[in-house]
């Protein structure tokens, strides 16, 4: 059950009543009754489910992002070499 974080409303939700989104801040769910924004943080079991957890704000913004399953992380960028004076490149320096 979510219970809504604004302090004059304060209504309780089932899971099934709310629509969670990332919004751009993590996950959200936006309270149906009064619009306010309340964090939320995913678990996935090992048989695949995934479940929902009300979190302070303050907590949702400490939590790392995740990467989905079988991403790997960017690459860094290349530096690119410096022309000389004829136009081809010149190895970097060690």
């Amino acid at each position: 059950m979510f219970v809504c974080g604004n302090q004059a409303c304060g209504a309780s939700w089932e899971p099934d009543e709310v629509q969670i989104r990332d919004e751009g801040q993590g996950l959200v769910f936006r309270c149906p009754q009064c619009g306010a924004r309340n964090h939320v943080v995913a678990r996935t079991a090992k048989d695949g489910s995934t479940t929902f957890r009300q979190v302070p704000a303050s907590a949702a913004q400490q939590a790392p992002a995740k990467r989905p399953a079988g991403t790997q992380p960017k690459a860094p960028a290349k530096v690119p070499r410096k022309a000389t004076a004829q136009g081809r490149a010149k190895p970097a320096s060690r």
